[in-house]
């Protein structure tokens, strides 16, 4: 397993190199106009030299528009450990496995009668829920192939406006400036969600055989010293890839710090901050369930789920260069 995750490593690291070294148009917009992009690219709320290729072209990872589901109570290919993205509104739960969306990172879905879509950026390991209604019309949302401090760059459908996930605002085009709503949602095991929800839906591949679900492309990722297609400023006071519970209007708190408690939950600004052994990473071995656990992570006030994400430590500093990241004293 070392020596898999040794050659894992090495694998990204060249694939890296090999996208730098062919001088891809990564920061060009008159490139990308010329790719095919409608987008208004005089509009931009950031600098373009920050936009980076990811490798694939536009929707080349496939956004699922169309998801299909089954009961909780049907699955039996999911382990206990595997994390989902866990969603209820108004009395609909929903489950959408990483397993699926480490390949699809995104999906556009209607829960409870909200239109959402559904994020995952593996390089982030940033799981986001946003309401897709912009400017007050449902629109649905695809990969651009781009990254920008190694996050996904969506693009809305109706007007390829390009949009950070991990902020969920439009960076360049027709909307830049407007912010999508974020609902609440969980990163979690598979088994707290069928716990909290056994009558809840599940969400499965329209075409099993397209990609393989179950498995990391990334594997040995996240033991990584330094992310993957990141040239920003990494944080100096913390392992970078540590996983942090990102909350808005809150600092960041590091996870390692949350499982250490032996007093119990952490209360910041009203809110609690949980943590629970059971959920393995996505991002560690080359098959999900045999990752390492990292845990489950809970945000509440006042009995009801904050909207948050649990990502690594240069993602955070990346976005919130000036706020200092929670961590215990030790680290």
């Amino acid at each position: 397993m070392i020596a898999g995750k040794s050659m894992a490593r090495a694998g990204l690291v060249a694939f890296a190199l090999l996208l730098f070294q062919t001088g891809v148009a990564w920061s060009d917009p008159d490139a990308w106009s010329r790719q095919g992009w409608s987008t208004d690219f005089s509009k931009t709320a950031i600098d373009y030299d920050e936009i980076m290729s990811g490798g694939p072209p536009k929707d080349g990872i496939p956004s699922i528009d169309d998801p299909a589901f089954i009961t909780v109570a049907s699955v039996n290919d999911l382990a206990d450990n595997e994390p989902v993205i866990g969603l209820e509104i108004g009395g609909d739960a929903r489950a959408y496995p990483l397993r699926i969306l480490m390949w699809h990172e995104i999906a556009n879905d209607t829960v409870g009668g909200v239109p959402v879509t559904v994020t995952y950026c593996p390089l982030c390991n940033a799981a986001l829920v946003f309401d897709r209604r912009v400017a007050g019309q449902a629109d649905t949302f695809g990969t651009t192939g781009k990254l920008r401090h190694s996050d996904l760059v969506m693009y809305d459908r109706r007007t390829e406006s390009w949009w950070q996930q991990f902020t969920g605002e439009a960076i360049a085009g027709e909307m830049t400036g407007t912010k999508l709503k974020r609902i609440p949602s969980r990163l979690e095991s598979w088994k707290n969600f069928k716990t909290r929800f056994p009558d809840g839906k599940v969400l499965v591949p329209g075409n099993p055989g397209l990609r393989n679900y179950g498995f990391n492309p990334y594997e040995g990722y996240d033991s990584l010293s330094q992310p993957f297609l990141f040239s920003g400023e990494l944080p100096q006071d913390i392992n970078p890839m540590e996983r942090v519970v990102v909350v808005r209007g809150a600092r960041p708190i590091a996870l390692s710090m949350l499982k250490i408690r032996e007093e119990g939950p952490l209360t910041r600004l009203g809110m609690t901050f949980a943590w629970e052994k059971g959920q393995a990473s996505a991002l560690d071995s080359s098959r999900i369930a045999n990752g390492r656990d990292v845990g489950n992570i809970t945000v509440r006030q006042d009995g009801e789920d904050v909207p948050h994400d649990v990502t690594f430590a240069f993602v955070a500093h990346a976005f919130l260069p000036d706020v200092t990241i929670e961590k215990s004293k030790n680290q």
